[in-house]
């Protein structure tokens, strides 16, 4: 079994069409067929059911592809670990983050691009569950969001710091005042409201369900620098970590009182997965940027 053809059949898979798997890997379409059809004899099972010019995974090729995924993604592992060698030289960093926690990479990803020059970034903004699908696919190095509980034996988790939940609201309203306020109280007023994807939104609602009050949510966005524009209009109010809007001076962040009423920010990554070395000097960076 060879690197080789288990790049082959995961370009197969992702494809399923032999044609276009062969050209997107600049092969010929014999020499795909040929190296899959050996690697079936090989495992002793086929991958592929063929079906005229058609095909589809078989129930053995879809269990394999999470093996033959894991194999490839070691030998990138091994090649990263050899970049790494040239000293901070080379080499692409992929992070995930929350909006809420876009201040905590920005400020340190400034730090380390002056010291690093070289080093690429690829930086990728999403809910909390869209991040996690990706870094479960080797798509990201290392996440940034809130996460209350370690609840995946195969992530690696790095706790930073505690935010609370407030009701945001324009400067320029009466609320401003307030310095806190309950959730029946919020219960009452017109919320907008992140869609329903995101954590900050599930994580509420549950308060909200938990207290039996029903909230007044009248728009839901999955877009938050949308949201802040309309909460700055003074017509709505929204529901975020007080973290969300450091630096939004219309802005004004009121503490929810009750229990547990906070969100932990921590840095998720993969056990048994070898870290860069720019991942682990831009961590580095990052932890000590919040003390």
């Amino acid at each position: 079994m060879e690197l080789r053809q288990l790049k082959y059949f995961l370009k197969a898979k992702e494809l399923l069409n032999f044609t276009e798997a062969a050209s997107a890997l600049h092969i010929s379409q014999s020499t795909l067929s040929q190296q899959i059809k050996q690697l079936e004899d090989e495992l002793q099972v086929p991958l592929f059911n063929r079906i005229g010019k058609r095909i589809t995974l078989t129930e053995a090729g879809d269990l394999f592809a999470v093996y033959a995924q894991q194999s490839v993604n070691k030998a990138l592992d091994g090649r990263e670990l050899l970049k790494d060698l040239n000293n901070l030289e080379t080499g692409k960093v992929a992070i995930g983050v929350t909006y809420a926690l876009r201040h905590v990479v920005t400020k340190a990803l400034i730090l380390f691009s002056s010291e690093f020059p070289k080093i690429q970034f690829e930086i990728v903004f999403g809910t909390s569950q869209e991040l996690m699908q990706k870094l479960n696919h080797f798509q990201l190095d290392v996440i940034l969001t809130f996460e209350e509980i370690a609840s995946e034996a195969h992530f690696k988790y790095l706790e930073l710091f505690t935010s609370p939940m407030a009701l945001v609201t324009s400067s320029e309203t009466s609320l401003k005042n307030k310095k806190t306020i309950s959730l029946e109280e919020i219960s009452t007023l017109p919320l907008a409201m992140p869609a329903g994807g995101f954590s900050t939104t599930q994580f509420i609602s549950r308060a909200f369900k938990k207290n039996n009050l029903n909230p007044k949510v009248t728009i839901e966005i999955n877009d938050i620098p949308t949201l802040l524009e309309l909460i700055k209009t003074g017509k709505w109010h929204t529901i975020l970590t007080k973290t969300t809007i450091e630096n939004e001076n219309d802005l004004h962040a009121i503490p929810i009182k009750g229990e547990n009423m906070t969100r932990t920010a921590m840095l998720i990554s993969l056990k048994e997965v070898y870290e860069k070395k720019a991942v682990t000097a831009f961590l580095k960076i990052l932890v000590e940027n919040l003390k």
